[in-house]
């Protein structure tokens, strides 16, 4: 039963973490509602494998930086910084998003793919967010640098990843004209999350400086 619960973790977080829309998201459903459900499944596929191997080294760097106590409050601390200004800025700055339709023109599924995995290797969130999740599960005793723990975790975050592409493309595809008034609260979605995320990580540096 050990992996059910690494492979649970890495499902939500994978899920919280790409759920937010972004370039990747909002490419694949442009790539979907332009060019068919072919070339989209080949840009996710793309974009995953990326992502595994991002949440594998990510966890890899982790298990050195959670044997260094100080390293990981200073973390914690550019961490909550870094939260803090997202939530300013989602909830006070950035302007409502909008789904733009951009023209795509048709391209082969090889080259989707390898859009999907280039796309991908440019965001550098998911390695950060990873080493910041599982240092924070294994100070709870959820999580261990094991392979036991690491591969169904890795496994988990690309289901959750896949799920959310598939749930992007098939409800933009069948509301594509509520597209943008369904978008419009989003920043505050995001803000909040972002805010409860500076909350936690207040308390946990809080906590470790009252030891």
């Amino acid at each position: 039963m050990n992996f059910i619960t690494p492979l649970f973790f890495g499902f939500v977080t994978a899920v919280i973490g790409i759920l937010p829309p972004g370039l990747i998201n909002m490419t694949a459903v442009k790539v979907n509602l332009k060019e068919g459900s072919r070339n989209a499944v080949s840009f996710v596929l793309g974009a995953v494998l990326i992502i595994f191997v991002q949440a594998y080294i990510a966890i890899l760097s982790a298990e050195v930086i959670n044997s260094r106590p100080d390293i990981v409050i200073l973390l914690r601390e550019i961490g909550l910084g870094i939260f803090t200004l997202l939530t300013i800025y989602f909830l006070f700055i950035a302007k409502k998003p909008k789904l733009r339709k951009a023209k795509i023109g048709n391209k082969s599924k090889k080259k989707r793919f390898f859009l999907g995995m280039l796309l991908s290797g440019l965001n550098f969130f998911p390695i950060p967010y990873y080493v910041f999740v599982s240092f924070t599960l294994a100070s709870y005793g959820l999580f261990s640098f094991s392979n036991t723990y690491i591969l169904p975790f890795v496994s988990g975050v690309v289901i959750g990843s896949s799920l959310v592409f598939y749930i992007y493309i098939s409800f933009f595809q069948k509301v594509e004209s509520k597209a943008d008034s369904l978008l419009k609260n989003m920043n505050k979605i995001i803000g909040s999350v972002t805010g409860l995320i500076s909350i936690i990580a207040l308390i946990n540096i809080i906590r470790y400086y009252l030891k």
